[in-house]
C-alpha cells in the first residue's frame, strides 16, 4: 500500500473517531498510535516514540509562550480592560450610524492585541458590547453578526497562538509571523466596519447612531487605553527589535496584564485565582492536541505520505495557485468539523511540503512560509463563523439568548464575503503580508 493510501486510511478514520464524538487530541492519538503500531509491524517500537514524543513535546522551551499569552488575556478577561478598549472606540465612533458595531469590532481587534484567543475575544467582548447594541436599538443579526466575525480578530491580531504553533511546526520566526499578520489584521478590522456601513446605509433601522461624547470624555477613554496599547507595543517590538525573545516577551506582557488588571480595571484575589485556573485547563488542551498530532504526524512521516503527495502535486503539472486554491477550501471544509488549533496541527505538516516546493510571485523560501502563514490563518479563522459549526457564533448567540441561531448566522454572511475578498488580495498581492516584515527588518 502506498504511503498517500496509509495516510488516506488514518484520515478516514481519525474522522470516525471525530463524527463519534472523542476529543481531537485523543482521536490524532489514538490513531497516530495505531498507524505507527501497523506500519511498523509490532507495537515494541511504540512504546519508544511515546516516550520520546512526549519528552521532545513537553520539554520544547518554545511553547512556554503558549501559556504566557493565555494568562495575559486570562488577566485582560477578568481584569476588565476590555471594557476601557470598548469605551474608548465607542467614544470616537459610537455617533455614527453603526457606530457602536464598529466600536465593538474595533475593541475586538484591542482585544486580541493582548489576548490571542478568538473565542476569549468573542465571549469577553460580548459580554461588554452587546448590552450597548441592544441599549440603541441595534438588530439581532447586526449585534450578533458583526461580534461573532469581530471576535476572530482575536487570532488575526497578533499575539496568536495559531500563529505560534505554525512557527514551531514550521521553523519559522515567531517574530516575523507577528509582524506579518499586524496589516492583515487591520485590513480584516476595516473590512468589517466597512461591512457594517454598508448594512446601515442600506438599512438605516438596524444601527441607530448613538450620543455624541463631549472631547474631555473622549481624552479621558483614550488615556484609561494607553496602557494596553503600550503593552502591546512592548510585546510586538520587543520580539522582533531582538532584545527579548518570544517567551521573554510574552512573560513581561503577562506581567504587565496583571499590574494593570489590578491597578485599574479592579481584579482581586478572586480574579488571580480563576486567571490561573483557566489558563491551566487552556494549556491543558492545548498540550493534548499538540501530543496527539506530534503523534500522528510520527505515524504520517513513517508512512512518507507527505514526501509522496508533495511530489506528486509538483509532479502534477496543476499551476500553483490552484493547489493553493484548494488547500483553502480544504480549510473552510475542516472548519465545518473541527477548531482552528486543531486544523492547523493537523494539516501543516501535510499541506507545507507542498506549498514549499512550488513557486509563487517568485517568493523566497521565508517569504512564502510568511504568506502561506498568514493565509491559513485567515482561512482557519472563516471557520469559526460559518456554517453549520462557528463556535464564535455559537458563544455569541448563547450571550444572547432573545436572538434565533439564524438570525446570528445571516448576521455573520456579509461579514464572511469581506473575509473572502481579503483572501483574494492577499493571494494576489503576497506583500499586503511581507511589507512590515521587509520594512522593519530592514
Amino acid at each position: 500500500m502506498s504511503g498517500i493510501a496509509t495516510g488516506l486510511w488514518i484520515f478516514a478514520l481519525l474522522m470516525g473517531l471525530l463524527a463519534l464524538r472523542v476529543p481531537i487530541g485523543v482521536a490524532m492519538f489514538t490513531m497516530g498510535s495505531l498507524g505507527y503500531a501497523w506500519l511498523s509491524g509490532s507495537f515494541t517500537p511504540l512504546l519508544s516514540v511515546w516516550k520520546n514524543v512526549g519528552y521532545a513535546r513537553l520539554s520544547n522551551y518554545d511553547l512556554i509562550v503558549i501559556p504566557m499569552f493565555l494568562l495575559m488575556g486570562q488577566f485582560a478577561t477578568h481584569g476588565g480592560l476590555s471594557a476601557a478598549l470598548f469605551r474608548f472606540v465607542a467614544a470616537f465612533m459610537g455617533h455614527l450610524k453603526g457606530g457602536i458595531a464598529m466600536a465593538s469590532i474595533g475593541a475586538c481587534a484591542g482585544f486580541g492585541a493582548i489576548c490571542g484567543s478568538s473565542l476569549a475575544t468573542a465571549a469577553t467582548m460580548g459580554q461588554v458590547a452587546l448590552p450597548e447594541l441592544r441599549r440603541y436599538g441595534y438588530s439581532g443579526a447586526l449585534a450578533t453578526g458583526a461580534l461573532a466575525a469581530g471576535g476572530t480578530l482575536g487570532i488575526m491580531i497578533p499575539p496568536s497562538v495559531p500563529l505560534v504553533i505554525y512557527a514551531i511546526l514550521t521553523q519559522e520566526s515567531i517574530g516575523k509571523l507577528f509582524m506579518a499578520a499586524v496589516l492583515p489584521g487591520l485590513i480584516a478590522m476595516l473590512g468589517y466596519m466597512i461591512v457594517v456601513k454598508i448594512i446601515v446605509t442600506l438599512r438605516p433601522e438596524a444601527g441607530p447612531a448613538g450620543p455624541r461624547v463631549p472631547w474631555p470624555e473622549r481624552l479621558k477613554a483614550l488615556a484609561q487605553v494607553l496602557p494596553v496599547l503600550g503593552v502591546f507595543a512592548v510585546v510586538i517590538i520587543g520580539i522582533y527589535g531582538g532584545w527579548a525573545n518570544p517567551t521573554e516577551a510574552a512573560a513581561i506582557g503577562a506581567a504587565a496584564c496583571g499590574v494593570l488588571a489590578v491597578a485599574t480595571g479592579g481584579m482581586r484575589v478572586k480574579g488571580i485565582v480563576d486567571s490561573a485556573l483557566g489558563t491551566a485547563q487552556a494549556t491543558a488542551m492545548i498540550f493534548l492536541v499538540l501530543l496527539g498530532a506530534d503523534m500522528l504526524n510520527t505515524a504520517l512521516a513513517l508512512s512518507q505520505m507527505p514526501v509522496e503527495l508533495a511530489a506528486w502535486v509538483k509532479d502534477s503539472g496543476l499551476h500553483p495557485m490552484v493547489v493553493m486554491v484548494a488547500i483553502l477550501v480544504i480549510y473552510i471544509l475542516l472548519g465545518c468539523v473541527m477548531d482552528s488549533l486543531a486544523m492547523i496541527l493537523l494539516t501543516i505538516p501535510i499541506f507545507y511540503p507542498m506549498v514549499m516546493g512550488l513557486e509563487f510571485h517568485g517568493l523566497g523560501a521565508t517569504d512564502k512560509s510568511i504568506w502561506f502563514g498568514i493565509l491559513a490563518l485567515m482561512v482557519v479563522e472563516i471557520g469559526l463563523v460559518h456554517p453549520p459549526v462557528g463556535m464564535n457564533v455559537f458563544i455569541i448567540n448563547r450571550l444572547a439568548k432573545d436572538v434565533p441561531l439564524v438570525e446570528t448566522f445571516k448576521g455573520v454572511m456579509p461579514f464572511l464575503a469581506s473575509d473572502l475578498l481579503r483572501i483574494v488580495l492577499l493571494l494576489a498581492f503576497p506583500a499586503l503580508s511581507l511589507v512590515l516584515v521587509h520594512s522593519v527588518g530592514g
